[in-house]
């Protein structure tokens, strides 16, 4: 072949390979038979090469089990199920390993896309100069249930973010709706163990790789709310895994909001008079945060205070 030929090939090759899509769903206990169906229904239309892989993560519900193994009833979709659960993170790392194609669009298990043309709105980007791409969330403006209104409210406060909004800070990213090259993420999405609230690793290590993030506007609906109590008890999860990534040096002391503010104290001298304030007042903010006007100000004091409680017995 001459080496014009040659040339031009392997250019066809590449542009065809970065329109290839491997959309990546990993569930446990949730229903992913609507999102994979708007989802599908998407794609095919733009009459590129994609597959829709979902891994259930020992999912133990029979009849989620029996709506979600449908799906297989779908052209280019897979189904898989973890013999033990693993979490969220590893499930990631085997849903990549099975992705035939080099970019993955990964989707938690309870959204649906805002816009018709979600994916093609993803597609759309010049794929050659990026690698990532963070769509974004979104809530509907219904209030939900009492018992959900801490997890409503810090979403719609905390996470539902204009492009502008989260351009401020480019690394504060969810998983949930995110475009990402493969090698990229093999790179930055370190198996560290089966813990909640390992995104903030994630994040920080496309940081500190100085891998550039681009923000689109391109939402999904987050729909599993789980109930003020669930949440706090995750929320509290999450700290402990900060607190554990920053004791085995794998983020910075000031990598988390929550960081931060306890440095602000401890330069001030104020632990212990925070500790002390909040100890007294613990019950009832626990009562504030499952009340229908949850406090985020409270619920950023709980945390805190919980990870103070943590620094002390390091």
């Amino acid at each position: 072949m001459k080496p014009e030929f040659k040339y031009l090939k392997n250019v066809f090759l590449h542009l065809t390979i970065s329109t290839m899509l491997s959309i990546l769903i990993p569930t446990y206990n949730y229903a992913i038979d609507q999102l994979v169906q708007t989802i599908w229904k998407q794609a095919e239309s733009l009459s590129e090469p994609f597959e829709i892989i979902v891994l259930e993560d020992n999912s133990n519900d029979e009849e989620t089990l029996q709506k979600n193994k449908s799906i297989t009833k779908l052209s280019n979709c897979h189904y898989y199920l973890n013999k033990e659960n693993l979490g969220r993170t590893a499930s990631r790392n085997m849903l990549a390993k099975r992705a035939k194609y080099d970019w993955l669009l990964f989707l938690d298990a309870d959204v649906l896309p805002v816009s018709d043309t979600f994916i093609q709105k993803y597609m759309a980007n010049d794929l050659s100069k990026i690698k990532v791409a963070y769509g974004g969330v979104a809530y509907y403006n219904t209030p939900p249930e009492k018992d959900k209104m801490l997890r409503y409210r810090y979403g719609m406060q905390r996470e539902a973010k204009s492009v502008d909004e989260r351009l401020k800070d480019p690394y504060s990213i969810i998983s949930q709706n995110l475009l990402i090259d493969k090698r990229t993420f093999e790179a930055v999405n370190i198996e560290e163990k089966n813990a909640y609230g390992l995104d903030i690793l994630f994040s920080y290590n496309l940081k500190k790789r100085e891998i550039p993030v681009l923000h689109i506007d391109n939402p999904v609906y987050h729909l599993g709310l789980e109930t003020a109590q669930v949440f706090l008890e995750k929320s509290l999860k999450s700290i402990e895994t900060t607190f554990y990534l920053e004791q085995q040096h794998l983020i910075s002391e000031d990598t988390r909001p929550v960081q931060k503010a306890f440095l602000k104290l401890k330069k001030y001298h104020a632990i212990s008079i925070f500790k002390n304030m909040v100890r007294r007042l613990e019950k009832s903010m626990v009562k504030n945060l499952t009340s229908k006007k949850p406090s985020l100000v409270q619920f950023d004091m709980y945390r805190l205070y919980h990870y103070i409680k943590l620094k002390a017995n390091a």
